[in-house]
């Protein structure tokens, strides 16, 4: 990869879910010397291990990951309390290694860490407990119907399965009386460092059999069992999301266990899809295949 001293460098994994991006992200470290900063929010729940697919002790090859398994379902981190977080140890790794890894899914926590965040309004606390009760006795529709009507381009945009951030939308709108989206602002990249954006690239067929196989991974590894010894906590804002919201609908008798299983399939290709998109948003993206030698022979020629 070249002799000399080189440009204090953070190389950036990213891609849809199952795309493969941390076998690539814990080889590339490894190969480096570096560790890797996971910014996979789903991922950061110890208790949700199975359905989010974090990864095992094998799998990441012996080379140190931050923020896996870290917080209790009760706790909430936004892009800016992890951004806060990852900055420190990002500031180590670059100082000792030179070289930092970050790879996850979440884009609006991969562009905190790597832009910052937009200077929204301070949040309201009454707002959102208001909007936090409407979720529990309507259900999401209710909120998602009135930000479509207050702020149509994020209702658009916007994913529409994760409550936290239509709240945190809606919850903008009512406080300053404008539009989210009239408010965001686009954020340049942080120059202290260069950034390496390497994307997982595979035909969508591909990837969609890859989610389906990963999810028959998922129900064979124990993912009912841990779905419902987490139905108690199923009204917390980290268990509204894929592979157990569906689970629960079966619990609760609304759903048999094959359409359970089908709609969590069918949710996660949206979620993929949802990634794609935010991926398409910055060009500066570079598409490789998604097998480690492929992103290292990337890595040797532009670094």
């Amino acid at each position: 990869m070249g002799t000399g001293v080189r440009t204090p460098t953070l190389l950036v994994i990213g891609g849809p879910t199952a795309s493969g991006k941390t076998h690539a992200a814990a080889t590339l470290a490894g190969h480096l010397g570096t560790e890797v900063i996971s910014a996979d929010s789903r991922q950061f729940y110890q208790a949700m291990r199975i359905g989010t697919a974090r990864p095992l002790e094998a799998e990441l090859l012996g080379v140190p990951h931050h923020f896996l398994g870290h917080l209790e379902l009760h706790e909430t981190w936004s892009a800016g309390v992890f951004a806060r977080a990852a900055e420190p140890v990002l500031q180590d790794l670059i100082a000792t290694r030179g070289v930092a890894v970050l790879v996850g899914g979440s884009g609006l926590y991969i562009d905190a860490l790597l832009k910052g965040l937009d200077r929204l309004p301070v949040g309201d606390p009454d707002i959102r407990t208001k909007l936090t009760q409407r979720i529990q006795e309507d259900g999401l529709a209710s909120l998602l119907a009135e930000l479509s009507t207050l702020d149509p381009p994020t209702y658009e945009r916007i994913d529409r399965h994760n409550p936290h951030r239509v709240i945190r939308a809606l919850e903008v709108c009512l406080a300053s009386g404008r539009p989210y989206s009239e408010q965001r602002t686009t954020p340049q990249d942080r120059t202290d460092l260069r950034i390496l954006r390497i994307a997982m690239d595979l035909p969508r067929a591909e990837l969609y059999a890859r989610i389906d196989d990963r999810v028959d991974r998922m129900m064979a590894d124990g993912l009912e069992q841990e779905a419902r010894s987490l139905l108690p906590y199923r009204h917390l804002n980290a268990l509204r999301t894929v592979g157990y919201t569906e689970l629960f609908h079966h619990f609760d008798g609304s759903l048999s266990l094959p359409e359970a299983i089908a709609s969590i399939k069918q949710h996660t290709r949206n979620y993929a899809k949802r990634q794609l998109t935010w991926l398409r948003r910055e060009p500066n993206w570079a598409c490789v295949p998604p097998d480690p030698a492929s992103v290292l022979e990337h890595v040797r020629q532009v670094w």
